[in-house]
């Protein structure tokens, strides 16, 4: 298991969570009594196959999809229950069904400016603010989009969109990111750009929790492993333990070869 010395408060708890994405009651839950602990500070890589229930996992904390059972526990920062508000101040979120909903007609600066309203595009009603506008420009310099600000999302490609996503969930200086495949359709400029930026905010205290099936996403700041299978939590540990031939030909359920080099994983 993992070492927790030199970390801080725990900033996420599951206790026996289950979950089914469906009504059929004879179908598998999507997560099975799943427990684990992720201390603030403790950048970890969440892995699995397809259909795993990492994304389940990421609906379950986000609250589009809820435990069965009432004796099961979901904690963020030891707290049951959140304001809105004070939850994007702790915990920010860039999920695909995300990058895909903003990737609308709307401004790359819209896009950023969104985050302090919970909206996708800005609309007559918000207020925004001269002190938003300031930490808009500052992010986005930060993900590398000043020059963009004013083009349109539909234009813009993939990398890009996933960046001005990135932006928006930073406006309230959470402090974790869970990134779900998070280079998902990228190619390799902008997937070099998106690991630098999410070294860049681990560095900056930022813990960062991936969420992913693909290796080569888990940047060098991560040292914790969680395995998702059918449901359930396989293996947890560091990734010397974890990213290991044996284990994740288990896991995967295939043939798996590993390649260390650079601080990177490979896997064929």
């Amino acid at each position: 298991m993992s070492q927790h010395s030199q970390i801080n408060q725990p900033l996420l708890e599951l206790r026996d969570v289950t979950v089914w994405r469906g009504e059929d009651p004879e179908q598998r839950p999507a997560l099975d009594r799943v427990s684990l602990t992720i201390h603030e500070g403790e950048h970890t890589a969440i892995l699995g196959p397809n259909g795993c229930g990492k994304s389940t996992l990421i609906k379950t904390l986000t609250r589009e999809c809820y435990p069965r059972y009432q004796d099961s526990t979901l904690r963020i920062m030891g707290r049951d229950t959140w304001h809105v508000d004070e939850l994007r101040s702790m915990l920010g979120i860039v999920t695909n069904d995300l990058v895909t909903t903003c990737t609308q007609p709307y401004l790359a600066r819209e896009i950023v400016l969104s985050g302090f309203f919970s909206s996708v595009g800005i609309w007559p009603w918000h207020e925004v603010t001269p002190e938003m506008e300031a930490k808009a420009d500052e992010l986005l310099e930060f993900v590398g989009l000043t020059h963009l600000q004013h083009r349109l999302a539909t234009q813009m490609s993939s990398g890009e969109v996933r960046r001005a996503v990135l932006a928006r969930a930073l406006v309230h200086q959470p402090k974790a990111l869970v990134l779900d495949e998070p280079t998902n359709s990228l190619d390799i400029a902008a997937f070099r750009e998106l690991h630098r930026t999410m070294r860049q905010l681990a560095s900056r205290g930022v813990t960062i929790v991936l969420v992913t099936h693909h290796l080569p996403d888990i940047i060098p700041e991560i040292n914790r492993v969680i395995c998702l299978k059918a449901g359930r939590v396989a293996q947890d540990g560091t990734k010397a333990e974890i990213l290991q031939s044996a284990v994740l030909s288990q896991l995967f359920d295939a043939d798996i070869q590993i390649q260390f080099a650079g601080g990177h994983f490979q896997m064929w």
